[in-house]
Formats: C-alpha cells, sequence, structure tokens
C-alpha cells in the first residue's frame, strides 16, 4: 500500500512511468481482493464444509452405537518413552482381548487398547457399527463446527496466498518487460554515450 500511496502522490512526475502506474493498480487490486476476497472465501468454503461434515456426523451418530464389551485377558504394557518423560507414573497401557455382540446379533472377538486397568470377565463400552466392526466415537455437532471453521481458516489463507503469488509474479513480468526495454533502449543510445558532437 505503500508503493501505491508513494506513486499517487508522484504520478505528476515527469519520471512517472507506466510500468510504475500498472504496478501501483496492480498492488491496489490485489490488495482489494485480499481485503474483500479472503473473508468471503473463507465463509464459503467454512459452510460448505459444515454441511458435509454435519451430514457425515448425523450418519455417523446413526450408525454407530455404544455396546458392552467382556473382557477374556489382559496384557499389560509399559508406558511410552514420551510418556515416562512427561509425567512421572503414567498409566500403563492395557491390550484387551474381548468379544461382544454386535446391534445385528453377530458375535466378534478382537483386541482393544485401553488406559484403565481391567480384569478378565469384566465388561466396558465400546463403540461399534450397525454390523459389529469397531469403529470411533461418532463426530458431534460440536466437532462439526470446529471442524468447518478450519476449513474455513484454510480457504482464507489459501485464497490470500493465490492472490498474493499471482501479484507477485505479475510484478515480477512487468520487471523484466522493464529490464527488457531498458536493454534495448541502452543499445540504441549506448554507443553515443558521453559523446558531445562530432568535431568538424
Amino acid at each position: 500500500m505503500r508503493t501505491v500511496v508513494g506513486l499517487w502522490r508522484w504520478r505528476g512526475n515527469p519520471l512517472c512511468r507506466r510500468t510504475d502506474r500498472r504496478e501501483a493498480w496492480l498492488t491496489l487490486w490485489a490488495a482489494l481482493l485480499i481485503v474483500l476476497g479472503t473473508p468471503l472465501a473463507g465463509w464459503g468454503g467454512a459452510e460448505a464444509a459444515h454441511e458435509a461434515l454435519l451430514h457425515t456426523a448425523q450418519k455417523q451418530q446413526r450408525e454407530r452405537q455404544r455396546i458392552w464389551a467382556t473382557v477374556e485377558h489382559v496384557t499389560v504394557l509399559p508406558p511410552l518413552d514420551s510418556e515416562t518423560e512427561t509425567a512421572a507414573g503414567a498409566p500403563n497401557r492395557n491390550r484387551v482381548t474381548a468379544h461382544w455382540t454386535g446391534p445385528d446379533g453377530s458375535r466378534h472377538v478382537g483386541t482393544v487398547m485401553l488406559r484403565h486397568p481391567v480384569e478378565p470377565g469384566s465388561r466396558f463400552r465400546v463403540w461399534a457399527d450397525s454390523h459389529g466392526r469397531l469403529t470411533s466415537r461418532p463426530m458431534s455437532a460440536r466437532g462439526a463446527d470446529s471442524y468447518s471453521l478450519l476449513a474455513g481458516l484454510a480457504a482464507a489463507a489459501f485464497t490470500a496466498g493465490a492472490l498474493e503469488a499471482g501479484r507477485r509474479t505479475t510484478v515480477r513480468l512487468l520487471l523484466r518487460r522493464r529490464y527488457a526495454r531498458w536493454d534495448e533502449e541502452w543499445g540504441r543510445i549506448g554507443p553515443d554515450w558521453g559523446r558531445t558532437g562530432t568535431s568538424s
């Protein structure tokens, strides 16, 4: 913007070239597009992502259920090195072999990792899909809001970066054209540089 303001004050100067004016207009338009277009792109990206994520969250909440699993065997694993370094007395990891019955009545056996201690025969809750396969917790509406906000911020940042990259590329092309013209002018007047005339 300083370039635009400076050239606006300097616009009447005979040394102000056409390429300087073009560069100033380019910077002004790029700044306006970034100020106006970036929020619009962020809002549009957030809205589109929110609709898709909310649909996904609703689908997951319909298809996933919490069911009871029964412990068959427990293997206690030592804490990870990072946990040992960051927190004294970090909880052990329990590799649990358990069985459960899916919502469709099918029986399953699998291995899960638990932080809290369990004993063989005890029960704990797991998330499973309609066929009884273990899955993660379904996305909540609040999670959809958070992810859509991040998507909007990413869309806004991408738009601003693309506009700035386009401006820099165009300015670079203008500079190359300017230098090429200078080379042509220098090739035309260079041989006569410093001469005041020919002697008779």
